[in-house]
């Protein structure tokens, strides 16, 4: 293990030893193709994939018919964007999203428009919500879906659904979310009754990477989407290929130990957020980007000014495995357009970090990140003359 201290839970998690005890049988002795009927190999694997996929319906409160399989919440979206894009193109091709989505949707979307789809993509305020009014006011006779995230991978901040799925489905449009972050952090229980669509990653859950689930909410009057991916006819047809039984297994086996103790889980988490964001805030003019409403009980999303955020995360490298945005644009050179959609000053948004606890994460750990922080922030600031003269 690496002597830093891990706190970027929202990238990535690592895989629970029961998760890698649960698949690994499907990788040797019951290596089965789970399409081949007509021997026991196949019918072991099939048997596997039902018993997974039962369990995954059972814990999310949903059909397991609702379920389709994917190799993770990226293609998970570009499966419900351009498959709702084919099956509703009598109706329109007008799209309504936020300039604060993951890049996977923002992406995507650009595809789309690319193709001849109209994009309207929502601002979001100072805490990172949008605005019911402008939604309203975006929805169009011709609009065919939309497409907002619930919970934020950068900030944490939450979206209220709830409002969001009325006035989308009082207008005749299609609700999609992005639930990656939410899964094993938040019951979403209530919130899989109220979209049409909705993704999942098993990376993000202690699970293993490659795997992920699209949600389709079973309408008769819909019916199910087009497959972005065609060959052998699997999972209904809507996702050819052949089916990952290994991975199937491990996510189902990732899914229902996060629901044991979600409860518990969820409130220890909370209780760590708190005691890190009031520490990190005693830190002279901190700001917190994570806003004042609904939000994920893991995420802390801080700006520190007068201090050069790229030099502040080569210094802190050494001890603390952080982030100041998505693990997606961890390349880029631009601030994260999840602050900037909210306001944040380029400056500022450039001095950020954002750590994300998990089920390892503990009261001391946070203690001494808290400290590290305020070490490095304090020295930073030391040797910036814009600090000196900032009175």
């Amino acid at each position: 293990m690496y002597a830093q201290l891990y706190f970027d839970y929202n990238a990535t998690t690592p895989c629970r030893e029961e998760v890698v005890a649960a698949m690994l049988p499907y990788f040797n002795s019951d290596f089965g193709n789970p399409s081949s009927g007509h021997h026991p190999y196949g019918w072991l694997a099939k048997s596997a994939v039902e018993d997974a996929t039962a369990r995954i319906a059972s814990a999310l409160g949903v059909a397991t018919t609702s379920l389709i399989y994917t190799s993770g919440a990226t293609e998970s979206i570009n499966m419900v964007l351009k498959g709702t894009v084919k099956k509703m193109r009598t109706k329109g091709r007008h799209i309504i999203t936020t300039k604060a989505e993951h890049k996977a949707v923002l992406d995507c979307c650009a595809h789309l428009a690319s193709e001849g789809c109209e994009i309207t993509y929502l601002d979001v305020n100072s805490d990172g919500q949008i605005s019911l009014d402008d939604l309203q006011k975006s929805l169009r006779t011709d609009t065919i879906l939309v497409s907002i995230m619930f919970a934020n991978n950068e900030t944490g901040i939450v979206q209220p659904l709830a409002e969001i799925a009325h006035m989308v489905h009082e207008n005749g449009s299609r609700l999609f979310s992005d639930t990656t972050q939410a899964l094993g952090k938040i019951d979403l229980t209530q919130v899989l009754s109220l979209v049409d669509f909705a993704c999942f990653s098993g990376h993000k859950i202690y699970g293993p990477k490659g795997i992920g689930l699209v949600y389709c909410r079973e309408n008769e009057n819909y019916g199910a989407l087009p497959s972005l991916i065609q060959g052998g006819g699997q999972q209904k047809g809507q996702r050819g290929g052949t089916i990952n039984t290994p991975l199937i297994v491990g996510l189902a086996k990732a899914i229902t130990l996060v629901y044991e103790d979600l409860p518990q889980e969820t409130e220890r988490l909370k209780s760590l957020r708190e005691q890190l964001e009031k520490g990190l805030l005693t830190i002279e003019l901190a700001v917190s980007n994570s806003g004042v409403g609904a939000r994920l009980p893991n995420t802390v999303h801080v700006s520190f000014p007068y201090v050069d955020g790229s030099n502040l995360l080569s210094a802190l490298s050494r001890q603390l495995a952080v982030s100041n945005g998505s693990a997606c644009n961890s390349a880029s050179t631009t601030p994260s357009h999840v602050l900037r959609a909210m306001g944040v000053a380029h400056s500022l948004a450039f001095a950020s970090l954002r750590l994300s606890m998990g089920r390892y994460t503990t009261k001391e750990e946070v203690e001494k990140t808290i400290n590290i922080i305020k070490e490095e922030v304090f020295k930073l600031r030391e040797s910036n003359i814009l600090w000196e003269r900032r009175a």
